[in-house]
């Protein structure tokens, strides 16, 4: 018996693809969610092998979700959406249905799916972090940063990140309200944020521009980037040349 979820904002579609799931006897359906905060919940208590998704839903969007989901289970997005999410999902969903979709259209994604649990052992978690790192070159995934803290999940606009540094295996966005851990790397931020906004002036910091109140020089070949918070950011050779190149010095 397969386990699944339904993670939509809209009563219709929920209802929808409970009734097309009405002749899979070996799919049970064990919880429906409005938003992603209780799909969040759902797939934390269930670990289901399923799940049907919305992307374009209230308070975090369907990939916002899976960003904070420690073991992703396999997914069938139920949605509509732009070229980035749409090449991501061919390369690494189980299948994509574009609403409104017609109950064979349905089947056919639901059959691949059983299709593939038969026949490997696929990872779902590696094929969601490696769809998530091709829909992150979206524009429209460059506007906030979604984090958990414990069991609550916090939105922080890219505007009120003040700098972001290196943290072992994770990395800490810093904020007036404090610094927030989130599982990605420096790499990752420096190529998805606003290169406009934002320098990695160092291996271990990328710095927001808008914060930078002056630079100082700090021993040979280093300066630091002293902020609005009073934060002393270290900036490499090469990071000095990257802020005199955007700061047109």
């Amino acid at each position: 018996m397969k386990r699944a979820l339904i993670i939509d904002d809209e009563p219709l579609a929920r209802m929808v693809v409970q009734e097309y799931l009405m002749p899979y006897t070996d799919i049970q359906v064990l919880q429906e969610c409005g938003d992603g905060f209780e799909g969040i919940k759902a797939i934390m208590q269930h670990q289901p092998d399923l799940i049907f998704l919305d992307v374009q839903m209230p308070k975090i969007n369907g990939f916002e979700m899976l960003e904070l989901v420690d073991q992703a289970p396999q997914v069938i997005f139920t949605t509509a959406f732009d070229e980035y999410a749409i090449k991501a999902f061919e390369a690494h969903a189980v299948d994509y249905l574009l609403k409104p979709f017609s109950r064979e259209r349905f089947n056919k994604a639901v059959d691949k799916f059983l299709a593939q649990s038969a026949a490997t052992s696929a990872q779902p978690q590696k094929q969601t972090e490696e769809l998530l790192e091709t829909v992150a070159q979206s524009p429209g995934q460059h506007e906030r940063i979604v984090v958990k803290t414990g069991t609550k999940v916090k939105i922080i606009p890219v505007q009120d990140v003040e700098y972001l540094s290196a943290d072992d295996d994770y990395v800490s966005i810093h904020t007036a309200e404090g610094a927030f851990l989130k599982n990605k790397t420096m790499s990752f931020f420096e190529q998805t944020l606003d290169a406009r906004q934002f320098v990695r002036v160092h291996r271990s910091y990328i710095i927001s521009i808008p914060q930078i109140t002056r630079i100082d020089p700090y021993e040979k070949d280093a300066h630091l980037a002293i902020l609005k918070s009073g934060a002393r950011i270290p900036v490499s050779r090469s990071g000095y040349a990257k802020l005199k190149q955007v700061l047109g010095l």
